[in-house]
């Protein structure tokens, strides 16, 4: 009687195809392991060879799971949350730990070019950052902390405000020169916008500047903030930012304020969890936050 354990796939394959299915996106998942997405696309497509059998499906959301899909997905997944958790009981750690989990356009834009400053603040702590727009299991130690952006009627439970941003459209020099300046809200509905996941955000604008819309609102949906400031730097339309997440490209002139305006259409907030070893270094980021976002020239 053979020893061996049961064949395995390729655990590369295996961490590519656990990415895109908690991420719903070959391109998320890319980010989160670290390689190109059409990378990720091959190791999924090859996990797919190995079982014979299709695990996800392209939907107009994102990827989706098939029924066999499902299944592996809550085998792999629980199977990375044990290796994770034995990976953190037995490796050595500096005195205190901080996992922040971040919506993406908040993390890169204003969070990552102040990790040296948040470093200061927090002393010798070990500080995991990852943008990603799914709250995380608390209790399973996913996270620590959660910095999200919500509308007025979607805060999560429990959440703490931080801050309500004014929104306001913005655009590129050049989008500028070919287009010229919409002189109002009207004139900037018939515009190319650039929209994230669906045409709502743009929709609340109108709907709070006081404009009626007759007709449906033009330009890509991009599903991702960061995509779209990309998309509007590059002259390929007008997006809706903030100080918070343009506030760089706005000072240096990469991307110009249309149609002065005071609408703010929702917030970011802190969430944590309950009960939490590292309360202590949680407290000291809440406050460190707080801190730095009520400096900023909003």
């Amino acid at each position: 009687m053979s020893d061996e354990g049961p064949k395995l796939p390729p655990m590369i394959l295996l961490r590519a195809f656990e990415a895109t299915a908690r991420t719903g996106s070959m391109r998320r998942a890319a980010d989160d392991v670290g390689i190109s997405h059409t990378v990720v696309s091959r190791h999924v497509r090859n996990l797919e060879h190995w079982f014979g059998q299709d695990l996800i499906t392209a939907g107009p959301r994102g990827v989706v799971l098939t029924e066999q899909g499902e299944v592996l997905y809550e085998a792999v997944s629980r199977a990375f949350r044990i290796i994770g958790n034995a990976t953190a009981e037995l490796r050595p750690s500096p005195t205190a730990s901080l996992k922040i989990w971040c919506f993406p356009g908040f993390a890169t834009r204003w969070l990552a070019p102040k990790l040296t400053q948040l470093e200061e603040a927090l002393g010798n702590c070990d500080i995991t950052l990852r943008a990603i727009n799914r709250i995380p299991n608390f209790a399973e130690g996913e996270a620590d902390v959660m910095i999200v952006y919500a509308g007025r009627d979607a805060v999560p439970e429990g959440a703490t405000p931080l801050l309500a941003p004014r929104m306001f459209p913005v655009a590129s020099p050049l989008w500028i020169a070919r287009h010229g300046v919409p002189q109002s809200p009207e004139e900037l509905a018939s515009a190319s916008l650039i929209h994230e996941e669906s045409k709502q955000q743009w929709t609340d604008w109108f709907e709070a500047m006081g404009v009626r819309l007759r007709q449906d609102l033009k330009g890509p949906k991009l599903w991702d903030a960061n995509l779209g400031f990309d998309a509007a730097l590059a002259g390929q339309g007008v997006a809706l930012a903030s100080r918070i997440t343009a506030g760089q490209e706005l000072a240096e002139g990469r991307l110009v304020e249309l149609l002065k305006s005071d609408i703010r259409l929702g917030g970011y907030h802190l969430l944590f969890g309950s009960k939490n070893q590292n309360q202590r270094v949680v407290t000291r980021f809440a406050q460190w936050l707080g801190d730095t976002l009520a400096a900023e020239p909003l």
